[in-house]
């Protein structure tokens, strides 16, 4: 058996947590075992679904690395499917026409409610044989009344449903459009998918889609409900736990790794080994390890995960991957040597690709503010003669290289009795407007030789003027 898994997003709202957390673990089953991933576009709903909330979850399928080897395949083109399944039930006298108004079906619901029963549908058009032509309907699916329906969950394990507590669940409208569980069915059954996996709030569904698959002749798929992600509070995940959504992620400078690789922990383990490699995650992944309790989101943890993946990348991609951040704010970058080098000062230090990009502006402006309480301490008129001297030795040297620089720059201040922090401190401020940022020396490289004369050069501007006000005063 070849094993098929589907992904089906709604594009009524951009992809969230919670349902690339579901994508990521059908993704992972169908490689693990050499199988296929479908994915399927669930927009029946005409009204709220959007061209745009379309391309956002196509783009941030193929950005996370969720490539499907099938589809996508849309509801909306596969009505005349689905009319026919619903055909085929009424012919065989499984399904039937209900023309019960709104109105009653509430009142009735408000009668049972205050008999202390349980609110259902109570079967009064089940064995009716009139059809009159004047009045809409619906199509209900005559469900079993005794009996029991039993899910063989891979995560939950056995499940019982009483049929008795099931009613008769409509599955055409009486605009002529199908309802969810009934298009979910034909759509997998069609789709020949092996193994469904998703979120434990569609486990009620599936004792009537396993009635649904019995009635249609068609053997019902493997079913796995994950739990549900929630917030640090306990509740579930929302927009108040922070961004939820995964363009948000993207836009505030996660790489797509460190989301699949917190995602695929959150739910599932594997020992106690946290990082993994994407060859790992599909080599280990099972559902037998998948767990039983809700996953709790920590956004600290995958702060750290995204900051140990900028750590530990590839400079190159991830110089690739900056730009765009650079740009948004307005520095002209692109792929070379020098940007590469750029990161790898700064891989240590950033936690996301928009913190890198801030961290890495002073190396593409000079027009840059001094830190205030870093100038008034370093940037006083002691160190111009040191700056003076570094400024001579830069021009004439031959040699920009970090490890020459470095060698000059420790002879310069012993020359000139001065603490490695009071010279490093004051020139760090200069080139960076900063009392923090990487290696001086890898700095200074990393700006260039015309640029950090410069800046030498407006340091020492600075310093003038700063004397010149205070001889004033």
């Amino acid at each position: 058996m070849t094993v098929r898994t589907r992904f089906a997003p709604s594009p009524t709202g951009y992809l969230h947590i919670g349902g690339v957390r579901t994508a990521l673990f059908n993704w992972l089953f169908a490689r693990h075992h050499g199988g296929i991933f479908i994915l399927r576009i669930e927009d029946t709903d005409q009204a709220r679904s959007t061209e745009e909330y379309l391309n956002a979850i196509l783009a941030s399928l193929r950005w996370l690395g969720l490539e499907w080897d099938e589809g996508p395949y849309f509801q909306s083109r596969r009505m005349q499917l689905y009319r026919e399944h619903v055909e085929r039930l009424v012919e065989a006298g499984k399904a039937f026409r209900c023309y019960c108004t709104p109105e009653e079906l509430e009142q009735r619901r408000q009668q049972a409610l205050a008999a202390g029963q349980k609110p259902k549908y109570d079967g009064r058009c089940r064995e009716r044989t009139d059809h009159p032509q004047d009045l809409p309907s619906v199509i209900r699916f005559k469900a079993p009344q005794a009996g029991a329906t039993t899910v063989d969950d891979l995560v939950k394990g056995r499940v019982v449903f009483e049929n008795e507590e099931l009613d008769d669940l409509i599955i055409l409208r009486s605009d002529g459009t199908p309802t969810y569980n009934f298009v979910v069915v034909v759509d997998d059954a069609l789709m020949g998918i092996t193994h469904v996996v998703r979120g434990d709030d569609h486990l009620n569904n599936t004792p009537r889609q396993i009635q649904l698959y019995e009635a249609l002749g068609y053997p019902p798929p493997a079913f796995a409900h994950l739990p549900l992600i929630l917030g640090p509070d306990r509740a579930r995940l929302s927009k108040r736990h922070g961004a939820t959504s995964i363009t948000a992620y993207q836009e505030m400078g996660y790489v797509p790794h460190a989301l699949v690789n917190y995602l695929a922990r959150l739910g599932w383990s594997s020992g106690d080994q946290e990082i993994f490699s994407r060859e790992e995650l599909i080599e280990k992944f099972s559902l037998e390890a998948a767990g039983r309790s809700a996953g709790i989101f920590n956004p600290e943890k995958l702060l750290w995960l995204n900051a140990h993946y900028l750590k530990e990348g590839d400079p190159g991609q991830i110089a690739q991957q900056l730009i765009p951040f650079l740009h948004r704010r307005g520095i002209k970058a692109e792929l070379n040597g020098r940007l590469v080098k750029v990161v790898q000062s700064l891989q240590p230090r950033a936690k996301t690709l928009a913190e890198m990009a801030e961290m890495a502006e002073f190396y593409f402006r000079d027009d840059f503010p001094y830190d205030e309480k870093g100038s008034r301490k370093f940037l006083r008129a002691e160190l111009s003669p040191f700056l003076t001297s570094l400024l001579e030795g830069l021009r004439s040297s031959e040699d920009f290289a970090e490890a020459n620089l470095e060698r000059f720059f420790r002879q310069l201040i012993e020359q000139q009795g001065l603490t490695l922090n009071q010279a490093a401190q004051g020139v760090r401020i200069a080139l960076t407007g900063r009392t923090t940022s990487p290696g001086l020396f890898e700095v200074m490289e990393g700006i260039g030789r015309e640029r950090v004369i410069k800046r030498l050069e407006r340091a020492l501007g600075y310093i003038g003027s700063q004397r010149q006000g205070e001889a004033m005063r």
